[in-house]
C-alpha cells in the first residue's frame, strides 16, 4: 500500500500526495488544500492589556470524486496516518452520496496562475516583538481618549498581525502555492455627553505591509473625532430626501450587489438580477468591477480555490449587467463558463468570493457632494441587516448626520433608511472620486435620490 511521506515534507508535495493516495483508493478526481498560518491579536483597554492572542495552524482538506458522487473531510493531524483517515473517509463519504452531474474539478485547459510577486506577502508584518506590538495598541488607544475630556472611556487599542500559506493540487496535474500577509491598528473610544449619553465610533488601519499602516496617533484621532460628532443625537420624522452614503456604508451596498451576482443565488434565482445579463439594471453612471489581480489588493490571489487563474470581470457596465460571478459548479448550471471566483476553505465545497470589488469613481469630493445637498441626510453607520434579495428590496436601520443646506448639522439615530436595490442603484445622482481600499470591496461616496429615511 502506497503511504504519504511525513509531515516535514514540503506541503506542495504534501497536497499532491494526498491527490495521489485518492486516486488509488477509486477516486476518479481529487484535489487536496493545506494551509499554514501564525496570527498574532492583542486588545488593549485602558492602557492594560486585556487579550494577548498567539496561534498557528496548518490543516488539509481532501476532496473527492467517484463518478458523479463527491464528499470532503479535513484535518489538523498531518502525519501519514492522519492523511490517510482523511483520503479514505472522504472516499468512503462519497459512496454514499447523491450523484450530481454538475460536480467535478475545473477541466485541464481551465486551470493555471499569475506567474510573478503580487504583492501579497511581507516579512515586516512579523517584524515586531510583541512587547512592540502591543505598544502600538496601547498608543491607538491613548491618542483616541487625548484631548476631549468628553472621551471617558473605551473598548480598546488593537494590533493584529497574520501570515498565511495556501497550497492547492489536483488530480488534473494543478499544483500552486502562495503566501499572504496582513496587519491592522485600531481604536474604539466611547464618549460622553454632560447628560450621560454615551457614544462609540472606531477607526482602523489595515494593510499587507507594516510601512503602509496609519499611525497609532492618526487612528486614535479619527476615531475620536467621529465618536465625539455622534454627540447630541436627534430623530428626524419620516421623509423621502437624498440620502450621501459614506465610504464604509456605500461598500456595504456594493456589498449587497455582490450577492446578487453570486452565481449560486442566480441558478437558484434567488436574486433581482437573475435572467437579466446584456440587460439595463442600474444607472448608466455606474460601472462595477471585480478583479483579483491587482498588485497587494486584499482580494488578490493567483488563482482561485479550484486552481483556476484570478481575473478581471466587468460585473456592471455603464448600467447594463455584464456578468456573474461564478466557480465551476454554478457556470455549468448556468451554461457558462467559470470567473474564477471560487473560495473556500480547508472544508467543504467551495462557494465564490469576490475578487477586488469595486465601483468606479466619479469626479467629485466627499466634501463637494454633501455641499450640494439642500436637506438631506449622510449615512455613516448600518445596523442590523434587511434586504430581500429576491426582490431587491432594503431597509436597514442606520445612523448619521443631517445635512442643511450643505452642511452637516447635527447627529442623527434610532432611523431606517429604506428603497429597492434596483432603484437605489438606478438613481445614483452622484458618485466620488474617493475610493480607497480598506478590504476586498471598496466604493466612493454615493449620492442616492429619493430613498425614505423612516424616524418618528
Amino acid at each position: 500500500m502506497s503511504t504519504i511521506a511525513t509531515v516535514e515534507m514540503d506541503l506542495r508535495e504534501l497536497a499532491a500526495g494526498a491527490v495521489k493516495r485518492a486516486r488509488e483508493l477509486g477516486a476518479t478526481a481529487a484535489e487536496c488544500v493545506v494551509g499554514e498560518g501564525s496570527e498574532f491579536s492583542t486588545v488593549v483597554r485602558l492602557g492594560e492589556v486585556e487579550t494577548l492572542k498567539e496561534s498557528g495552524s496548518r490543516s488539509l482538506g481532501v476532496r473527492v470524486f467517484v463518478g458523479q458522487r463527491a464528499a470532503n473531510t479535513s484535518t489538523s493531524d498531518l502525519s501519514p496516518e492522519g492523511i490517510e483517515q482523511a483520503v479514505r473517509g472522504a472516499i468512503e463519504l462519497a459512496k454514499i452520496t447523491s450523484e450530481d452531474p454538475m460536480g467535478g474539478i475545473p477541466a485541464p485547459e481551465q486551470l493555471g496562475q499569475i506567474e510573478g510577486d503580487l504583492g501579497l506577502y511581507y516579512d515586516d508584518v512579523y517584524s515586531l516583538s510583541n512587547e512592540e506590538r502591543i505598544e502600538l495598541a496601547r498608543r491607538a488607544e491613548k491618542a483616541a481618549l487625548a484631548g476631549d475630556p468628553r472621551l471617558t472611556n473605551s473598548e480598546g487599542g488593537t494590533f493584529d498581525a497574520c501570515i498565511l500559506r495556501k497550497v492547492l493540487a489536483n488530480s488534473h496535474g494543478f499544483s500552486g502555492d502562495y503566501r499572504s500577509s496582513y496587519c491592522s491598528i485600531s481604536a474604539v473610544p466611547i464618549a460622553s455627553d454632560e447628560a450621560g449619553n454615551m457614544e462609540r465610533d472606531c477607526w482602523y488601519s489595515v494593510s499587507r505591509t507594516l510601512a503602509k499602516l496609519e499611525s497609532p496617533e492618526e487612528v486614535g484621532r479619527i476615531a475620536a473625532e467621529r465618536t465625539l460628532r455622534r454627540l447630541g443625537a436627534r430623530k428626524v420624522k419620516t421623509q423621502r430626501v437624498p440620502i450621501v452614503f459614506e465610504r464604509p456604508t456605500a461598500g456595504g451596498l456594493l456589498g449587497h450587489i455582490f450577492d446578487a451576482v453570486n452565481g449560486d443565488a442566480i441558478y437558484r434565482k434567488a436574486s433581482f438580477l437573475a435572467g437579466k445579463l446584456g440587460q439595463k439594471v442600474f444607472g448608466g453612471n455606474l460601472t462595477v468591477i471585480d478583479d483579483g489581480t491587482i498588485p497587494g489588493g486584499f482580494g488578490t490571489r493567483p488563482f482561485d480555490s479550484e486552481g483556476v487563474p484570478t481575473r478581471r470581470t466587468t460585473v456592471i457596465e455603464n448600467g447594463e449587467l455584464k456578468g456573474y460571478l461564478m466557480n465551476t459548479y454554478t457556470a455549468k448550471k448556468l451554461g457558462l463558463a467559470t470567473t474564477g471566483n471560487a473560495s473556500r476553505g480547508l472544508a467543504g465545497t467551495p462557494g465564490i468570493g469576490n475578487g477586488n470589488l469595486f465601483l468606479q469613481p466619479g469626479e467629485k469630493s466627499q466634501d463637494e457632494i454633501i455641499r450640494g445637498v439642500k436637506r438631506g441626510l449622510f449615512v455613516t453607520e448600518f445596523l442590523g441587516f434587511g434586504v430581500n434579495l429576491v426582490t431587491g428590496d432594503f431597509s436597514r436601520g442606520a445612523s448619521g448626520i443631517w445635512i442643511e443646506n450643505g452642511e452637516l448639522v447635527y447627529p442623527v439615530e434610532e432611523i431606517t433608511v429604506a428603497g429597492n436595490l434596483g432603484e437605489m442603484f438606478s438613481n445614483v445622482s452622484e458618485i466620488g472620486s474617493d475610493l480607497i481600499w480598506r478590504g476586498s470591496v471598496a466604493c466612493p461616496t454615493l449620492r442616492i435620490e429619493g430613498m425614505t429615511v423612516a424616524g418618528e
